[in-house]
């Protein structure tokens, strides 16, 4: 079927919703009661404020106000609302792939998303899955952005602002427990140092005993523990020139590879039976200096950030069984555990000039710069019945947990980008936005194996301790979007883009292991991925503004998007390549304000895939890994003041379902819809908050990854608690 064809079913698709859209029956007002709206939320999706509703793109943005009422403290809490995006969650904190309308990610890979938190640029996707606090709004970006938000945008961006220092002195204050047994304890204050220097200061902590039973040990498998810091100070050094310094520190310790093992990705009937607890233990840190300069002709903005990362991740090995119940010790008498460590670096610059927004041709340009050092260690080591203890850079030389398998990389990058976007107002409804970026990624990878450990295979290129491995990426990335408003109600838009996203260097040797093993797309390296993206959309406000409607069409063609392989012979974690696949769907979004205190938001959205070349022809046809067919999210808010009080009865309630999912190329199998319901409720005063709460109120159970290899990993079931909040 050709991308034209393809084309055409997404006009037909979006002129007979633009038609209804355009509509404006009367929805119960009258003349003396012209009803109430939704709120109306602006947005930098263009790196200018902005109304929502008039963004040339599929955006889905949450206020403070959502982010506070949906309970919203991890990625996944605003990704579950999200239509066409999915979170799978696995393994260890640090491996969390963002899926947007099938662009995936897989363990170890560049991300799929850019993500910017106070304009600064995650460079490592295991920063991404962390505690959110003290935050006045996400905004999720669908559709490649490089243009304005740089690289690994190839699927979207998710921009994340943390709350402004404020002039007078002010804080909050919340505790919570849950059924874990956990508790939560955050806060911020932020006040004037003096006239022109403010802070802003917040922290969390969470603790859990966790809540998936480890049936072997008699505990918990997922206890939970994380402290997380973030401080801001910001200098108005005069009316032109703003000074923001960020830091932050995350310190996360829990556990993880609990596994099952099945060819089913339906099967919930396996208990966590692992006799190792495991160690995952992630450290975060960074600072950045953000120099903001005002003049009449444009802002200059520079963003310089520094940001570390350890990883360390042990636990069981296949098959996740107790030692005498385990694969391998039927075979040899013994059976093996695992660690891998991760150890990464970064800087990054970001420049640029902006024009001012308020004149007929508007445009930015600049340029960004990042150097990353990741060090990258795995390996099995034999247990013993003694624990798993972790192993970092070199060898295991422990008696106790002696090492089996070993493999080591050191892997530098360096990467650079020039842009340029430019908005030019043809007529006062008619837009046209014209973006380009060139990205240039240099990866060198040294091998750090010990030549014990080399997994050389005979007949195949032999692999050398010390070697080093060196390529280099570009691309091109132009956007072209075309926006035009008939009425003040109502925005169309077209647009053309291309997302890129860098190749690297899969761990040395597994080329040769996987040949050797009958896998195929995987090498010691991977190519760099692009994804061409045709949409079309409409948004429009109804019945006097208290309905909201959005709706997108899209087709994508990809070339090179990534798989995960595990490869058991040399336990290593790799990329695989589908070297072309097709994307289409489409996502329709309303929110309306049904009541003075009651509001309903609906997403549905529509993933279809298809891969189109692969090294084994029988994968020719099948879904692209990780891709949901289908995403339905309905919510309700309610809002209701008692009398003439200042009390408020508050409720929230969220329905999620996340279509049929594939997961490997093979398509081996298919998970079934998966419906989730969260609840959350209370009683709120002028500064106080009191709520209970539920995730997963029907305790669906579900697995939240497949993995090749039949690895699945338990969804969270159940959990409740209470939540008190105190504003001063």
């Amino acid at each position: 079927m050709t991308c034209q064809l393809h084309l055409r079913r997404i006009l037909m698709a979006s002129s007979v919703i633009a038609a209804g859209l355009s509509s404006n029956h009367a929805f119960g007002q009258t003349a003396d009661n012209p009803g109430f709206v939704v709120e109306e939320i602006f947005v930098t999706a263009r790196k200018r404020a902005e109304s929502l509703q008039d963004i040339p793109a599929a955006v889905a943005a949450y206020s403070e106000t959502t982010i506070q009422s949906a309970g919203i403290e991890r990625p996944s809490d605003f990704i579950n609302l999200t239509s066409n995006v999915q979170l799978v969650e696995t393994q260890n904190a640090g491996n969390a792939f963002v899926v947007v309308r099938g662009i995936s990610q897989a363990r170890n890979s560049e991300p799929s998303v850019a993500v910017i938190i106070d304009g600064v640029q995650q460079v490592n996707s295991a920063q991404f899955n962390q505690e959110l606090f003290d935050i006045q709004q996400i905004e999720v970006l669908k559709g490649p952005q490089g243009g304005l938000y740089g690289r690994n945008a190839i699927g979207g961006a998710i921009v994340i602002k943390t709350k402004q220092p404020s002039d007078v002195l002010e804080g909050r204050v919340q505790a919570g427990v849950d059924n874990g047994f956990g508790y939560t304890l955050r806060g911020a204050l932020s006040g004037g140092l003096t006239d022109n220097l403010f802070f802003r200061v917040s922290g969390s902590r969470v603790d859990t005993n966790g809540y998936i039973p480890n049936t072997f040990l008699g505990e918990d498998a997922d206890p939970y523990e994380d402290t997380s810091f973030r401080g801001r100070l910001v200098w108005q050094a005069s009316d032109n020139l703003e000074i923001d310094l960020r830091a932050y520190v995350g310190l996360l310790r829990t556990q993880s590879l609990y596994f099952n093992i099945t060819n089913d990705v339906n099967d919930t009937s396996l208990p966590v039976r692992v006799n190792n607890r495991g160690q995952n233990d992630r450290d975060l840190w960074g600072t950045s200096l953000k120099v903001t300069y005002e003049t009449d002709y444009g802002t200059l903005t520079s963003v310089t950030a520094y940001d570390s990362l350890e990883e360390i991740s042990t636990g069981d090995a296949f098959d996740f069984l107790p030692i005498e119940d385990s694969f391998f010790f039927d075979l040899f008498g013994v059976d093996f555990n695992q660690s891998q460590f991760t150890d990464v670096t970064a800087w990054s610059e970001d420049i640029r000039w902006t024009s001012p927004a308020d004149r007929k041709f508007r445009y930015i340009v600049g340029a960004y710069f990042v150097g990353t050092d990741r060090f990258i260690s795995t390996g099995n080591m034999v247990d013993l019945g003694n624990g798993v203890f972790p192993v970092f850079r070199e060898p295991s030389t422990n008696p106790l947990n002696p090492q089996s398998t070993f493999l080591a990389d050191d892997q530098n990058q360096f990467a650079w980008a020039v842009f340029a976007n430019t908005s030019y107002s043809i007529l006062d409804n008619l837009e046209i936005d014209l973006s380009l970026r060139y990205d240039r990624d240099t990866r060198e990878n040294t091998t750090l194996t010990p030549p014990e450990f080399l997994p050389n295979i005979p007949g195949f290129p032999e692999a050398v301790t010390g070697d080093v491995r060196k390529r280099s990426f570009d691309d091109w990335q132009p956007k072209i979007t075309l926006t035009w408003q008939p009425t003040p109600d109502l925005t169309l838009y077209g647009s053309y883009a291309r997302g890129f996203r860098s190749g690297g260097f899969n761990q040395t040797g597994v080329g040769s292991v996987a040949v050797a093993n009958g896998i195929v797309g995987v090498s010691d390296f991977f190519e760099a991925e692009t994804a061409d993206t045709f949409e079309l959309g409409a948004k429009a406000a109804l019945f006097d503004g208290r309905v909201q409607a959005n709706m997108a069409a899209f087709t994508i063609n990809s070339q090179n998007s990534y798989f995960f392989v595990f490869l058991a012979a040399n336990s290593t974690q790799n990329l695989g390549i589908v070297p072309e696949a097709r994307i289409q769907g489409f996502e329709f979004d309303a929110t309306a304000a049904l009541t003075d205190y009651l509001r309903l938001n609906v997403g549905f959205g529509f993933t279809d895939s298809e891969i189109e070349e692969f090294a084994d022809a029988s994968r020719i046809g099948n879904q692209v890994p990780l891709v949901s067919r289908t995403t339905l999210n309905v919510g309700l808010q309610y809002n209701q003041p008692i009398g003439s009080t200042d009390l408020e009865v508050i409720f929230r309630a969220d329905y999620r379902r996340t279509g049929k999912t594939w997961w490997d190329v093979e398509n081996s199998t298919v998970r079934n819809p998966v419906s989730l319901v969260d609840l959350r409720g209370g009683l709120t005063g002028p500064n106080w908050r009191v709520e209970g709460f539920t995730k997963n109120a029907f305790d669906e159970r579900y697995n939240a990854e497949f993995s090749p290899g039949g690895f699945v990993f338990k969804g969270r079931p159940r959990v409740y608690g209470v939540d008190v909040t105190f504003d001063f």
